[in-house]
């Protein structure tokens, strides 16, 4: 398999599209430490240290600790994912989108213009409920003036919306300048920079005996 690699990456396009790929992971990664403007890093730190479970792992697995951190990317391509879904069992039930489905690559584009603006749509769901959540919680910047303190869960909101838009951007350049698959590749690269993180923590369980908060 080395050896395969290796004679591929002789290949100047495919040395290009890897090279590209690899840029694209580093602003991932760089995007999902950058924190979420508004946001009380203290208090969110301590309300997900008492506030953990199987859901909320495995959610923090896909986005790639981004929503622990409530970084930028906090909604990582979850909003992408589910309105990918939404579009394909709309395609059953809609003539018009199965139609859409058959007309080729014009179709197909279409498609994928109306996955684009469910994303952003459910993204900025996800954002309002999210915002509205931690502001009644105490855990966005406080403000004696309401019209800051309004203006921060409006930025928290545009940020999550704009980050998760950023990361379907992202995937599909990916796809089309990349090595492909760009939705799967991120959404990988997050499981796997979870990966040390979940060893240290098995090991502090199982091994040293330590109990982990």
């Amino acid at each position: 398999m080395l050896e395969a690699f290796r004679k591929a990456f002789k290949i100047k396009d495919i040395r290009k599209k890897i090279g590209y790929t690899f840029l694209m992971l580093i602003v991932i990664r760089i995007g999902s430490q950058l924190p979420t403007p508004g946001v009380n890093g203290e208090y969110i730190k301590n309300f997900f240290a008492q506030n953990t479970g199987e859901a909320f792992n495995l959610f923090n697995a896909f986005t790639g600790g981004s929503f622990e951190q409530m970084s930028v990317f906090a909604l990582s391509i979850t909003p992408y994912i589910t309105s990918s879904i939404i579009v394909q069992l709309l395609t059953i039930a809609i003539p018009q989108l199965e139609e859409m489905q058959r007309d080729g690559e014009d179709g197909r584009k279409k498609i994928a213009e109306i996955t684009r603006y469910l994303t952003v749509a459910l993204a900025l769901i996800e954002a309002i409920a999210m915002a509205i959540g931690f502001s009644r919680g105490g855990y966005l910047e406080q403000s004696d003036s309401t019209a800051v303190y309004v203006m921060n869960i409006i930025m928290v909101i545009f940020t999550l919306t704009a980050g998760s838009a950023v990361l379907m951007w992202i995937g599909e350049r990916i796809t089309e300048k990349g090595v492909g698959n760009g939705i799967s590749i991120v959404l990988t690269i997050n499981i796997i920079s979870r990966m040390p993180n979940d060893i240290g923590t098995l090991y502090q369980q199982f091994i040293s005996g330590k109990t982990v908060p």
